[in-house]
């Protein structure tokens, strides 16, 4: 059995379906990632998981419990990264961990250690006595990082974890989420519309579109179907026909006079592509990225308009309590 299973998962607000049928299967340990522009269905369908937004249809488990039938035993065997910040930020770095160990439960005997351990792990452990408000956004979202392991869930849930950092913190972050997958055994769930990043960490890729999984494999594999390298070339009325008849093209694109050439092995083949083209302008060579995929499967770029119901969201984040009295 997977740790998070989903059958026909569906979620419609009004007229908009946020998500339409998802069946998903993530075994234990493994990095998954949930790709796809924002209104995607990307974030309902972690709210769902979660047990923050509750399901129109379908079914869900993870760990075994189901997410209808068992919300607070789901709760307890979850973390979360929300997209939107939830630190206290009057609160100091150790402050805000040991809220969160009270409220998830963690026993007394081991809270401290635990949190120490959780502070050493995201180079925290020097700021720790610091109010959060004075960390920087990249020390913020290591602290959340965190908190979501503290209480050693069987799956973490981070919703954009790089969203609005720079680059370089960007670049860290992952490092941290890698590390923290590897040390904890947890089986971690992202969701990013950066998909060059999600290339580089994820075990597999799910790219989701208008509410429904349209490709799901390994990075590699998904960029494999694309079916050969890249080749963009701008010149003077290329000749389509010509090209689309050459055995290692796979597929032609014109736009206006640029032409978009999928081929096998463009190291070999370039010169004899090239010999049937006149005025060429400048050629561009690359192997295929996640962006192509979902180029490839929608038709279109990463979008940005919305059609989930954030309002629906953030209130339920602020209702997200796990189960339980503080314990101490």
């Amino acid at each position: 059995m997977s740790l998070i299973e989903t059958k026909a998962l569906t979620k419609t607000y009004g007229r908009i379906q946020a998500v339409r049928s998802l069946d998903l299967h993530i075994e234990k340990g493994e990095i998954f990632g949930l790709l796809g522009p924002n209104g995607a269905g990307k974030t309902t369908t972690i709210g769902m998981l979660c047990t923050i937004i509750r399901p129109t249809s379908g079914s869900a488990s993870i760990a075994g419990y189901d997410i209808i039938k068992n919300p607070a035993d789901v709760r307890r065997h979850v973390g979360i990264v929300f997209q939107d910040p939830t630190l206290d930020t009057v609160l100091t770095g150790h402050e805000n961990l040991e809220l969160h160990a009270r409220l998830y439960g963690v026993p007394a005997a081991h809270r401290e250690n635990r949190i120490r351990e959780m502070l050493q792990l995201v180079d925290l452990t020097d700021r720790r006595n610091d109010l959060t408000r004075t960390y920087s956004g990249g020390m913020r979202r290591r602290l959340e990082l965190a908190r979501g392991l503290l209480h050693r869930p069987a799956a973490l849930f981070l919703d954009e974890p790089t969203l609005g950092l720079d680059p370089q913190t960007r670049e860290r972050i992952w490092d941290y989420i890698k590390k923290m997958a590897q040390k904890e055994q947890t089986t971690v769930v992202l969701t990013t519309h950066y998909m060059e990043e999600a290339e580089r960490v994820c075990d597999r890729v799910g790219i989701i579109d208008h509410g429904q999984i349209i490709a799901l494999n390994a990075p590699d594999n998904l960029k494999e179907s694309m079916g050969g390298d890249l080749v963009i070339i701008r010149a003077k009325e290329p000749p389509v026909q010509k090209i689309k008849a050459l055995p290692y093209v796979t597929e032609v694109k014109l736009d206006e006079n640029t032409i978009e050439i999928t081929m096998k092995d463009a190291h070999l083949h370039l010169a004899e592509l090239l010999s049937i083209i006149s005025d060429v302008e400048c050629v561009e060579i690359r192997v295929p990225t996640l962006s192509d995929v979902f180029i490839r499967l929608t038709g279109r770029d990463i979008r940005e308009d919305s059609a989930e119901d954030s309002g629906s969201w953030i209130d339920s984040v602020a209702r997200y309590r796990p189960e339980g009295e503080l314990k101490r």
